[in-house]
Order: C-alpha cells, then sequence, then structure tokens
C-alpha cells in the first residue's frame, strides 16, 4: 500500500491511499463467500456458489463493489497511523481508480488536530477570590436557615407585599377557558413578581374569600403569547413568622447545642465552601488564560456541529417549558442574529479548549483510571437520577465510553495545570488547592452557601467536552 498525505488546511488533510490488487484478495475471498450466501442459483447449495458463477450469473461489479466497501476502513485506519493523525470526524471517501486485477486508488479528506506548542505551564500564574469570611456572611447565611425554618401563620386582614396568599387562579381567552392555566390552592408570595404581569397589582389589598379579574399575557401552554381574562380568588391571607437566633433555633435548625456553636460551624463550613470555589476558579481562570494566549486554527466543520448542538440543545429546553424561541429572545434581550453568533462564540471556545486540554493530557502522559471513571459515571447516574449499573452498560452499548473518558482525562488536565500553577488571592496570598479541596469534603454541611465560581471545574470540563465533533466523540491520544 502506497500512502500520500496533503494538506489541504492546517485543520483538514487529504489522503491518497494506492492499493495493489493482490492486498484485496482477503476482501474479494470474503465478499464472494457472502455473495453466496446470498444468491439462490439452480444446482448449488446456499453459501457453495463458485466465483465465477457469481460472476456470470451477478455480475463481478458487485463482488468488487463489496470487497472496496469492506477493505476501505482498515486501509483508511492503516493510513491514518501511518501519518499519526488524529482525525477528528468520518472522513469524506472517493474511489477516483478501480482497475480490476491491477489496482485501488482511493482519496479521504478528514479534520484532524492542529498543530501547537504549549507555553511554559509552570509559570502560569492566575488570582482567584479570597476565601476570607466575615461576621455579615455568617449572619447572612443564618438568616437563609431561618426562611428555610419560618412557619406561616393565617390573619384576618387585607394581603399586602411579602404576605403569603393561597390562590386559585382562572384563565380565560375570548370568553373561553384555557383547561391549562387553571389552578386552585397555590400558594404566592405577594410582591414577588414571579408569576402573571398584573398578579401582584390585583392582590393588593385583597382579603380572604375575595375575586377580582386582570388582563394579563399567557407565558407558557397552548395560548401562549395570548392576552387572557385572569380570575383571581384569595383563599387565605398568611405571614411569615421567622424563628429566633437562640440556643433552641441552634438544636432544632443543626446538631448543634448552642447558636454560638452554630455560628462558628457556619463560619468554617463557608471557609471551606469558599475555599473549593478557589479551587474551581482556579481551574476555569488557568483555562482562559491558555485559551487567550494561544492562537490555535480550528476545523470549521467541527465547530459548526458544536454550535448546532447548542442550537438543539436550547430549543429542546424551550419545546419542554412550553416557550418559544420568540418569547425567548424577548426575554433575554437578545436577537435571533446576536444569538447565532453566541453560540458561534461559544463553540470556537469550547473546541479551542478541548484542543488545549488533550494536549496537556498528551503532553504530561496524563491517564485515566477504571476507579476514575467508575467515579465519573456513577456521579452522572446520580445527577440523572439512574442506576450507575444501568448508565454504564447504556455508554458502552452505545460506544460512548471512549469520549466519558476523554472528559475525565480533561479534567485530569485541567487539576494538573492548578496543580503546577502559581495560584495566589486578591490579598497577594498563595492558595495551597488541595487543603482547600479536603476541607470541603471533610466539612459538609447541609444547605451551605455557594460561592458565584463555585462550578467553574465542570464549566470548565463541560466547555472542552465536545471538542472533537459529535460525529465520532473520539478519546484523546
Amino acid at each position: 500500500m502506497k500512502t500520500d498525505l496533503e494538506e489541504l488546511s492546517p485543520t483538514r488533510i487529504k489522503l491518497t491511499i494506492e492499493v495493489p490488487f493482490s492486498e484485496l484478495k482477503p476482501n474479494l475471498d470474503k465478499a464472494y463467500r457472502e455473495v453466496a450466501r446470498q444468491v439462490r442459483v439452480p444446482g448449488f447449495r446456499p453459501g457453495h456458489v463458485p466465483p465465477r458463477v457469481i460472476d456470470m450469473r451477478i455480475g463481478r461489479g458487485v463482488v468488487l463493489e463489496q470487497a472496496v466497501n469492506d477493505a476501505v476502513p482498515e486501509l483508511y485506519s492503516k493510513a491514518v497511523s501511518e501519518h499519526d493523525v488524529v482525525p477528528l470526524s468520518q472522513p469524506d471517501v472517493e474511489v477516483t481508480k478501480l482497475d480490476d486485477g491491477k489496482e485501488l486508488t482511493f482519496t479521504a479528506e478528514v479534520d484532524v488536530r492542529p498543530h501547537f506548542d504549549l507555553p511554559d505551564l509552570d509559570a502560569l500564574s492566575v488570582t482567584v477570590e479570597n476565601a476570607d469570611v466575615d461576621p455579615d456572611q455568617v449572619e447572612e447565611y443564618l438568616a437563609t436557615l431561618r426562611e428555610r425554618f419560618a412557619s406561616l401563620r393565617t390573619v384576618d386582614r387585607p394581603a399586602g407585599s411579602g404576605d403569603f396568599v393561597s390562590i386559585d387562579l382562572a384563565a380565560t381567552v375570548d370568553g373561553t377557558a384555557v383547561d391549562d392555566a387553571q389552578t386552585t390552592g397555590y400558594s404566592y408570595e405577594v410582591g414577588s413578581e414571579s408569576m402573571l404581569d398584573g398578579l401582584d397589582e390585583a392582590l393588593a389589598g385583597m382579603t380572604a374569600g375575595e375575586t377580582k379579574t386582570f388582563a394579563a399575557e399567557l407565558a407558557g401552554g397552548s395560548q401562549a403569547g395570548k392576552m387572557a381574562d385572569i380570575q383571581v380568588t384569595v383563599n387565605s391571607v398568611k405571614v411569615k413568622d421567622l424563628p429566633e437566633l437562640d440556643d433552641e433555633f441552634a438544636q432544632s435548625a443543626s446538631e448543634f447545642d448552642t447558636i454560638g456553636e452554630l455560628r462558628a460551624a457556619t463560619r468554617r463550613q463557608l471557609a471551606a465552601v469558599r475555599q473549593a470555589g478557589q479551587a474551581g476558579q482556579a481551574r476555569q481562570r488557568l483555562l482562559d488564560a491558555l485559551i487567550d494566549q494561544l492562537d490555535i486554527p480550528l476545523p470549521e466543520r467541527i465547530v459548526e456541529s458544536e454550535a448546532e448542538h447548542r442550537r438543539h440543545s436550547l430549543q429542546d429546553q424551550l419545546t419542554r417549558a412550553g416557550l418559544t424561541m420568540q418569547a425567548y429572545l424577548e426575554s433575554a434581550g437578545t436577537t435571533q442574529a446576536k444569538l447565532e453568533e453566541d453560540f458561534l462564540a461559544d463553540a470556537r471556545r469550547s473546541v479551542k479548549a478541548g484542543f488545549i486540554l488533550d494536549k496537556v493530557a498528551t503532553q504530561e502522559d496524563l491517564k485515566v483510571s477504571p476507579e476514575e471513571l467508575s467515579a465519573y459515571v456513577t456521579e452522572q447516574a446520580y445527577r440523572m437520577g439512574v442506576a450507575p449499573d444501568q448508565l454504564a452498560r447504556q455508554l458502552s452499548d452505545n460506544g460512548q465510553l471512549p469520549a466519558v473518558a476523554a472528559d475525565v482525562l480533561r479534567g485530569n488536565a485541567l487539576s494538573w495545570l492548578a496543580q503546577h500553577a502559581r495560584i495566589v488571592d486578591e490579598a497577594g496570598r498563595p492558595v495551597d488547592l488541595s487543603s482547600g479541596a479536603a476541607a470541603a469534603e471533610t466539612g459538609d454541611q447541609e444547605g451551605a452557601a455557594e460561592t458565584e465560581d463555585g462550578d467553574a471545574e465542570d464549566d470548565a470540563a463541560d466547555e472542552g467536552a465536545t471538542a472533537d465533533g459529535a460525529e465520532n466523540g473520539d478519546q484523546a491520544d
């Protein structure tokens, strides 16, 4: 076999593969056997029709086509390996010459990973937020905890802002009831503006047993976007009673006996959460720094595939929510053109991030252990609400385990970057990410506050998750 590689662009190549016909003999023999099993020729048992009879009755061309289709994938793989390229998608194959008994020539165009060099990774440096916790933050968390343990008390007076009302709602459009816009016994906080436009204004001053009608545009359901007459009936008016911040509250809301112990534990936990947040910030900001620093050519087909994935994902979310794209654009204050621009920009960033993390993993010879892969699948199964064994079987049956392993490997690359870079907080103090992560694991307390970038590590890993494109889910080499 003779192969030639032509670089069409920094991210796309063309392989020309010439094969002597003698190398196709195993494929021809296999093709004859398969055709023999399929055809029925008088005087011959199925599977025992000689090649010369197949050539006369069926035609040599049928066998040649089947043999070539069988041989091309293996020949292509050998050529890819010979030239040490990493394909990112399925190739566009074209048979350019098929000379029976002499030679087969075909070409394969495919997107490949671009070549680029990483900077000195040990010299990377980023700044993360301080992990300090002040008394106001402790009190803010305790206030949130009080809200969770608050009780509602019925009052005999008109509803006002901050009150909770039990209401019945019924919508009609042009005098016809809207079946999917009816509800009873709904608990609503007056002044929250979290439901229909005009509802808060209608509820202000209403008492139990009173009914009003107001006009509003329906946000979802079968009549979404249409103006409707909304009838609201107040069943009851309640006020929220918050518990006192005392020892009794500490005992009912936590494992501690005194409010002082609860405050001290809250402070420790908030510090642990903020330290864990520093780890996420560091990973995300290190990746951001590399993305901004490196100029990497990107395969447009892979970028478009990633952008298309994002379009479908948004459309699926809107469909499940019963919203139209126009309603989403209006609520987001954007346009279709701007949304498309954002899709492409995000897709380019995601593809670029994936290339960078894969390069780090290859350069530093990082691996994925079976334990890491199992832990990742278990975590994803927990998030999806399915059994880990069930998800593992599904991923295996669908051939998605290599893509999952690639995601885990990219996460390992992010961790490697954070371990070798210089991380300081806003006060200029070195940050020990290992101790912060340990504190977060051992100091877990239900309901702990989250930091702004607390999910940055997951975001960064997701950012590179589809850099190889949706077509083949290649694992990083």
